[in-house]
């Protein structure tokens, strides 16, 4: 018999922990994330295993690193960068053992056939009202075929959107009278240590704010129409950012901010907002170091799967289910370490990283720190 426990998964682009009122954030435009941390369960040290958007969300779907994947780097336009034939999805998993699945917005991952959602509406739109519609019309959908679902939703905000104002999505309208747009002025951000606290930073940051807080807004109507349906005590939620935000030392691309490198603490030291009912504890903040390959067998554990083995000739997955220690407020043996790698964003952009990381230190180690990368002026003075 089908289980009857759903899951919701949201997942912000380029979110950072430092923007969050609830990680310490002093402007308070996270309102509805605040408010969910506090019906759950935070978590401190909480990390991606690359700061890549493909990569990761392929991380978050497969419980693998991207090394065991193929997905090495971004996989839209001419990268080529594809998950393996030998890797099981949650998708896939989650459609056999009976779930209703889907995806609104953001997918950004390899071919359909390798993650089989039943439902895929793929949108880069920055409508949340939109976004939050149609979670609507899922959650309406689950309850009346009687089905447990595995919801998720790839808000596109607050990534990047080059040739518009700010860069960040943001138009001179909302998108949509619902949401409470909120036009942000220099002054109102806090600059992050690593980064200059100069003005043209602080621009940049207060259209990041706007971003950050339509994308707030519709973790809220998104959270609403599920208590809406009455499902928000049976369904396991999860809030989090694919990678940190898009500037110099917090993510990995070297085109949009001048170098970029990867695997530094911001890029890959991650919100993480978890309500499991029955496991959390309202407004717990738990230590444990949790990686991105825990994601795909806390929910099958969750969904009372967790002993579902990995097909033969399919890679075995290597995370671990978080429910055991969720409401755990103290460091916990054997949560203590976790593992990460980069290799491409774009397939320009090779620069080989990895690291290890404990409670007290982290290895980040260059693979390639030999690698010439010319200026842009020694290429405009090349006669070649």
């Amino acid at each position: 018999m089908p289980s009857s426990k759903n899951i919701l998964l949201m997942i912000a682009d380029d979110l950072g922990r430092e923007q969050m009122g609830c990680y310490g954030g002093e402007r308070r435009i996270t309102a509805n994330l605040d408010g969910f941390a506090a019906s759950g369960c935070r978590f401190d040290m909480a990390f991606t295993s690359t700061a890549s958007c493909s990569g990761s969300r392929t991380v978050i779907y497969t419980g693998l690193h991207t090394h065991e994947t193929g997905s090495y780097g971004l996989t839209h336009g001419n990268n080529g960068f594809r998950t393996f034939d030998n890797v099981e999805s949650a998708p896939l998993l989650f459609k056999n053992i009976g779930y209703k699945t889907g995806i609104l917005g953001k997918v950004h991952v390899s071919l359909d056939n390798m993650y089989p959602w039943q439902t895929r509406l793929e949108n880069e739109s920055r409508n949340v009202a939109w976004i939050a519609d149609e979670a609507d019309t899922f959650f309406q959908l689950s309850k009346e075929e009687e089905k447990p679902f595995f919801l998720t939703i790839g808000f596109v905000d607050p990534h990047r959107q080059l040739g518009t104002r700010g860069g960040f999505g943001n138009v001179q309208d909302s998108y949509d009278p619902r949401p409470n747009d909120r036009i942000f002025k220099p002054e109102d951000v806090t600059v992050p240590s690593f980064l200059s606290d100069i003005l043209e930073v602080r621009e940049e940051f207060a259209e990041y704010y706007r971003s950050i807080h339509r994308m707030d807004q519709g973790v809220g109507m998104v959270l609403k129409a599920l208590e809406r349906y009455g499902l928000a005590d049976k369904t396991l939620a999860l809030f989090l950012s694919d990678n940190g935000p898009p500037f110099v030392h917090s993510k990995t691309t070297l085109f949009e901010a001048g170098v970029r490198l990867p695997l530094f603490e911001a890029g890959v030291r991650l919100p993480f907002l978890m309500r499991a009912p029955g496991f959390t504890i309202p407004g717990n903040v738990n230590p444990n170091l949790v990686s991105y390959v825990d994601i795909l067998p806390t929910f099958l554990d969750w969904a009372g799967h967790s002993n579902v083995p990995s097909k033969a000739g399919c890679v075995q997955r290597k995370g671990r289910s978080i429910l055991s220690i969720a409401g755990c407020s103290q460091p916990q043996p054997g949560w203590d370490r976790v593992f990460g790698s980069y290799t491409f964003h774009e397939i320009t952009n090779y620069w080989p990283t990895r690291f290890m990381r404990n409670r007290r230190f982290k290895y980040h180690r260059n693979i390639c720190w030999k690698l010439d990368f010319p200026f842009a002026m020694d290429l405009y003075a090349s006669r070649s």
